[in-house]
């Protein structure tokens, strides 16, 4: 009886000691799995850090452009209220050339000056149109259409009746100008 105790003595300890083994490795992939789930809420917040940080980026970029394309323009109304005052400058310069006073002329003149290199300074800007130009119905106003004087001349500029200008990259007013057919 002695060899049959020691042999179940032995069995059951193997048995206690595979189910011990079993029991560690459950309690391994216990833990093994409470990591990969906390790996998992880290990797998580990680990647929403990550976006809202992207996002207050774009966000501050944004703002940032706003905010100067503001300055910019930010006198819009007033240089827009001012090109009809320049345009009627221009006109009072060409009447002005044809008087025989150089004091008046060269006064004025140099108001003129001062007027457009103020408003210059602001950011408006001429757009330069010629006669002979092609017309580009996306950059230029059609105030009439008259015969060309030759062929050359069908679909291209004859005449600027008014000049236009740009405030920055922005158009304010366009170039309005005569057509030939």
């Amino acid at each position: 009886m002695g060899k049959k105790n020691k042999k179940e003595e032995k069995e059951v300890l193997q048995e206690e000691q595979l189910q011990q083994e079993e029991s560690e490795q459950e309690q391994q992939e216990e833990e093994r799995s409470e990591v990969e789930v906390l790996e998992e809420a880290v990797k998580m917040e990680k990647d929403k850090f990550l976006r809202l940080f992207a996002e207050f980026e774009n966000f501050k970029r944004r703002t940032a452009k706003e905010r100067i394309e503001l300055f910019k323009t930010a006198g819009e109304g007033v240089l827009k209220d001012m090109i009809p005052v320049m345009d009627d400058f221009d006109r009072a310069m060409i009447e002005i050339a044809k008087s025989d006073d150089e004091q008046l002329t060269t006064g004025v003149t140099l108001i003129h000056n001062k007027l457009k290199n103020t408003l210059n300074s602001k950011g408006l800007e001429v757009i330069e149109v010629n006669p002979g130009d092609t017309f580009d119905a996306e950059d230029h106003e059609a105030v009439t259409h008259i015969p060309a004087p030759n062929d050359e001349m069908k679909g291209k500029i004859i005449d600027v009746i008014e000049k236009g200008y740009k405030l920055g990259d922005k158009t304010v007013r366009y170039p309005k100008v005569v057509i030939g057919k």
